[in-house]
């Protein structure tokens, strides 16, 4: 059982199971790839320049500088390997580190927004950021260079709308049985100093140009819906 497994609530149930993109561990081992090289040119050079003794000292040296590099990219490898990005019925759950493990998680029923990044190479490699805007948070939930980010976003969507449909969680709120009666889904209602923060921050995004003012306007009205 993995460690994001161990987190799991009682009856919730992974959807979606994503990581970063294998380019995300090769830009970070950049510098200690860079230093494995150094490391082998100096092993060639002290071999076929230098007299043995000298090549000996050369050889020492350069050993010592790969097998530094050779634990460095160890260790983004391992680091790489050991994060988890879920969707569950309940939430987005993101595990981080090696030995000592982060998690967070944005409740589905919380996630207002969600803005995706995808340039050239992201879209030719299928990878991107994925930033998801919740209504009673400071910051913005970043995951970047995310594998298949695209189908991530549709799945967290999907797990979105199911949970409000009351397909992941029955009798949430006393309007549900008379909202199904009435043949339309239950009103899901917010504060007001929530909406207030949620469109603050929409602001900021429309006017960085990660949304178009559109849909800022689309979101805006969804949300005063709400009150």
């Amino acid at each position: 059982m993995s460690y994001a497994d161990s987190l799991l609530a009682k009856d919730e149930v992974i959807l979606y199971h994503g990581r970063q993109h294998w380019l995300a561990p090769l830009s970070d081992a950049r510098n200690a790839l860079l230093i494995l090289l150094g490391g082998l040119v100096l092993l060639l050079v002290g071999t076929l320049v230098f007299s043995l003794a000298v090549a000996s000292i050369f050889g020492l040296v350069a050993g010592v500088i790969i097998l530094i590099a050779l634990i460095w990219i160890g260790v983004i490898y391992f680091s790489w390997r050991a994060e988890e990005y879920l969707i569950t019925t309940r939430r987005v759950i993101k595990v981080e580190g090696l030995l000592d493990k982060k998690a967070g998680d944005s409740s589905l029923d919380k996630i207002n927004d969600a803005v995706l990044k995808q340039g050239i190479l992201a879209r030719l490699f299928k990878y991107g950021d994925l930033e998801i805007l919740t209504a009673n948070e400071q910051a913005i939930d970043r995951y970047q260079m995310l594998s298949h980010v695209v189908d991530f976003k549709k799945a967290m969507l999907n797990a979105k709308n199911e949970l409000e449909d009351g397909s992941y969680h029955h009798g949430a709120t006393a309007a549900a049985p008379v909202a199904a009666a009435a043949g339309r889904p239950a009103p899901k209602s917010s504060s007001a100093d929530e909406v207030t923060g949620t469109l603050a921050k929409l602001a900021d995004l429309r006017d960085k140009g990660a949304i178009t003012p559109a849909e800022y306007e689309a979101k805006k009205a969804e949300l005063l819906g709400r009150l």
